[in-house]
């Protein structure tokens, strides 16, 4: 143990003697760079031989232009994607909603941007639109909810069942897509779409002279379309013309309209509106759509509302004289409602503002009509005359050369074909007990 002991003490001694022999310009000095130096390139070296063993190189420019090619050849849309991001400056865009019978929904949804382009997988079709319908429930607009769900798109219709049924959209409560709210357009309502149809508004003279709601509900609507960036629809109608004294009617012509008369509610009603959608387009930059509709029919029509075609069918199923108003030579254009929805999309998906005239050009006077209308539901109908109304106009055709040309639309359903269609569903409405009288 004692020699150990002084071998290594021995040992010692020799080692800081030759430390002290050396000279002091051969000792390297300290430098923590020459180490930094050292670690990157061993680190260099090892990352590279990494990439060139086994052909790990050869793969990586494979994925990087396999996906270069893939973000180079997919498609496209105008559009973003419906399903977004939401980023933490987007947070006090959620709202909560409450509407009239104490039902609350909760929506976001990111602002429309129309013209921005996005990218999308490549197989994905056209975006899913989230649209609102209002007037939803009711003769024109229940069909068109049809059809847009039938696209795919996410429907929410906005009705108070003045005129529209709950019937008319009941085959759609089970649908994930389709919404119904309860509310009155001439309060506002906040949610976060893409499109407004705004068809909310009685159409009938023995509706709209007892609830005219053409200027705020129109008003209100357009506040929204401005405020979340969406597309808005405008259903104006061929009521805008008067009675007028161009014959047929262009969208070019300014009208013959008496202000005061008692069917002013709905004639200026709808002016007014057309001016507000064209004042909130050049002012605001809100994009619009204005569509002048004539005379429609088809299923789902109220049956006692007032207007020629289902007069004449209901009173032909009840067994009861068809009521013709004047002498009967009054002239009339009849459009089948899914013609009408047709032209309306058109119009909607199309980038021309209108306005547009959508409606048969096919002429009918009153006579004529009721002649079709015996010859379809019961030959042994009878015609009774009474007085005419106060400004009814005597002649009424659509000039529709402009929707075929801009939006490629026209009609193709005669009144020949359409009328059967209508009759059937007034009669089997006719025959319930619950839609016996006064439907709504």
């Amino acid at each position: 143990m004692n020699n150990m002991k002084q071998l290594h003490k021995q040992s010692s001694a020799n080692h800081r003697r030759d430390e002290e022999m050396m000279p002091t310009h051969e000792i390297p000095p300290y430098s923590p760079k020459s180490l930094k130096h050292t670690s990157a390139a061993r680190s260099i070296s090892r990352s590279v031989n990494y990439i060139l063993k086994e052909q790990r190189l050869l793969f990586t420019l494979v994925g990087i232009l396999i996906g270069s090619v893939f973000f180079i050849y997919q498609p496209s849309l105008s559009n973003i994607s419906p399903i977004d991001t939401i980023t933490k400056n987007e947070i006090p865009s959620l709202r909560a909603v409450s509407f009239s019978q104490n039902d609350i929904i909760t929506h976001y949804r990111r602002p429309a941007t129309h013209g921005t382009t996005g990218r999308i997988p490549v197989g994905i079709g056209r975006k899913r639109m989230r649209v609102v319908v209002t007037g939803g429930s009711g003769f024109v607009g229940s069909h068109l909810v049809d059809k847009l769900l039938a696209r795919g798109d996410e429907v929410i219709v906005i009705d108070n069942f003045f005129t529209g049924r709950k019937e008319n959209v009941a085959h759609h409560f089970n649908n994930p897509r389709f919404e119904l709210i309860r509310h009155d357009v001439v309060e506002p309502i906040l949610l976060e779409v893409d499109q407004i149809y705004h068809l909310a508004c009685p159409a009938s003279p023995v509706h709209y002279k007892y609830n005219p709601t053409n200027v705020m509900g129109t008003l209100n609507m357009l506040g929204l379309a401005k405020r979340i960036g969406a597309r808005f629809l405008l259903t104006s109608t061929s009521e805008v013309y008067g009675d007028p004294l161009e014959h047929p009617q262009k969208e070019t012509y300014w009208g013959h309209v008496n202000p005061i008369g008692v069917r002013s509610c709905y004639d200026e009603g709808k002016r007014t509106a057309e001016t507000l959608t064209m004042d909130y387009h050049r002012g605001d930059g809100v994009e619009v759509r204005i569509a002048r509709i004539f005379n429609t029919y088809g299923p789902r029509m109220c049956l006692d509302d007032g207007r020629v075609v289902s007069n004449f069918v209901s009173q032909a199923i009840r067994k009861q004289p068809m009521t013709v108003y004047g002498d009967g030579k009054q002239t009339r254009s009849f459009q089948y409602v899914s013609d009408l929805v047709d032209g309306l999309m058109a119009l909607m998906e199309g980038e021309h503002i209108g306005p547009f005239n959508l409606g048969n050009p096919g002429e009918f006077t009153m006579l004529e009509l009721a002649q079709v209308v015996k010859e379809t539901i019961d030959s042994s109908a009878t015609i009774e005359f009474r007085e005419n109304t106060a400004d009814d106009p005597q002649k009424r055709k659509p000039d529709i050369s402009k929707a075929k040309e801009l939006l490629n639309w026209e009609p193709k359903v005669p009144l020949h074909e359409g009328l059967p269609k209508m009759a059937s569903d007034f009669r089997n409405r006719i025959l319930n007990e619950d839609e016996g009288k006064g439907n709504k």
